[in-house]
C-alpha cells in the first residue's frame, strides 16, 4: 500500500483526464511517488503523485465511465484545488482536434497542421488563448461568445517562449524532446505508443454545398527526423465533440484556432493553467482511436519539456 503521501508536498497539477493521458502522464514521470493520498467522504478522485526535474506533480484524472466536457473537467480541478493548497500551476495536457489551414485566404496564413503535432494555447492580440466556443449570446448577426477565460499563467509562457527561442524544432531526431519521447517509448515496453505510418494521416476537403464526395488533400510526407512538429496560438474549447467539418472550419476562422478540444473551458478560471494538446483527428467524421496514443505522448513530452525549463528551488521536494 505504501505510506500516506501529504497534499501539502505538491505543487504542480497535472490534469490528464482520459486513461491514455493519464497513462502518457505517467509515462513521462521522472519517479513515481510510493504511496496514496488519503480520501474522505466528498473525495470522488484518486491521485498520483511523482516527481519531474525536482517537482512534486500530482496526476488527475476523470473516474471510469466519466462523462466528457467543460463542467467534468471544473469539477475535477475545484477538488484538485480545494485538496492541493500549495498548487503553482496546472498543465492541461492530452489531446485534440487539429485545425489545418491548407488552402487560406493569404498563403502567410497556411497552416499545414498533421496528425501526431503538438498544440501549445498562447494568447495572441485580443484573445486570451482559449476560446469557450459554445458559451455565449445567439443574435441576429450570428453566435457571439461571452465567456473569457483566464491566460496562461506568466511562468508557462515564459517557459514556452524559452523553448521557441532555444530548441527550434524540439521533437527532431536526437534533440531533447525525442529523447524525451524516445525513453518514454522504450520504458512502456510496447507498441502502444510508437508513430502510426504517415500513410494513415488523411485529410479531406471541407464538402461545399454542391459537393458529391470527400477528396483527399495530397500533402508531401514529412522527412521522418521531423515528423512532430509544434504550433503555437488560440485553442476552441467547448462541451460538443467536432464532427462537422463546415462548423469545424467557420470556428477556425472565426477565432483564429490551430485546435478544439472539450476541458479548457473548465479548467482555466479555477487554476492557472498551460494547455498542451496532440493531433489526434481533424474534427471531422473520419476520427478514430489510433493515433490517441501517440498524441498523448507527444504532448506530455512537450508538458515535461516546460516543467524542465522552470527549475524549482532548490529542496523544494519533500516526499520520496
Amino acid at each position: 500500500m505504501g505510506r500516506t503521501l501529504s497534499y501539502d508536498d505538491y505543487t504542480i497539477a497535472w490534469i490528464a483526464v482520459l486513461p491514455i493521458e493519464a497513462e502518457a502522464a505517467l509515462g513521462v514521470l521522472d519517479k513515481e511517488h510510493d504511496g496514496h493520498f488519503e480520501t474522505v467522504r466528498g473525495d470522488d478522485y484518486i491521485y498520483i503523485g511523482g516527481e519531474i526535474n525536482g517537482h512534486n506533480v500530482v496526476v488527475a484524472t476523470w473516474p471510469t465511465g466519466q462523462n466528457y466536457g467543460v463542467g467534468a473537467a471544473a469539477a475535477l480541478v475545484n477538488q484538485v484545488k480545494a485538496r492541493f493548497r500549495n498548487i503553482w500551476f496546472a498543465l492541461l495536457v492530452g489531446v485534440a482536434a487539429g485545425l489545418p489551414n491548407i488552402y487560406p485566404k493569404s498563403p502567410t496564413e497556411c497552416r499545414d497542421i498533421r496528425l501526431g503535432d503538438v498544440l501549445v494555447c498562447v494568447p495572441e492580440k485580443a484573445s486570451t488563448g482559449i476560446i469557450h466556443y459554445d458559451l455565449g449570446k445567439d443574435t441576429e448577426d450570428g453566435f457571439l461568445p461571452n465567456s473569457r477565460q483566464a491566460e496562461t499563467p506568466a511562468i508557462v509562457r515564459a517557459a514556452i517562449g524559452d523553448i521557441k527561442l532555444r530548441k527550434k524544432k524540439p521533437f527532431k531526431a536526437e534533440n531533447i524532446f525525442d529523447r524525451y519521447l524516445v525513453a518514454f517509448q522504450e520504458k512502456v515496453c510496447e507498441n502502444k505508443f510508437l508513430c502510426p505510418s504517415q500513410e494513415e494521416d488523411i485529410l479531406f476537403t471541407t464538402p461545399g454545398e454542391m459537393a458529391l464526395a470527400l477528396e483527399r488533400i495530397e500533402r508531401v510526407p514529412r522527412d521522418e527526423s521531423e515528423r512532430t512538429r509544434v504550433w503555437y496560438g488560440n485553442i476552441g474549447s467547448g462541451n460538443s465533440m467536432m464532427r462537422n467539418p463546415r462548423r469545424r472550419d467557420v470556428l477556425r476562422d472565426e477565432h483564429d484556432l490551430i485546435g478544439l478540444e472539450m476541458e479548457a473551458a473548465g479548467v482555466m478560471n479555477t487554476l492557472p493553467t498551460g494547455v498542451i494538446r496532440g493531433v489526434c483527428d481533424y474534427g471531422d467524421g473520419q476520427k478514430n482511436k489510433n493515433w490517441q496514443p501517440y498524441a498523448a505522448a507527444v504532448a506530455a513530452v512537450y508538458a515535461k519539456g516546460i516543467l524542465y525549463t522552470i527549475t524549482p528551488k532548490a529542496g523544494q521536494v519533500h516526499t520520496g
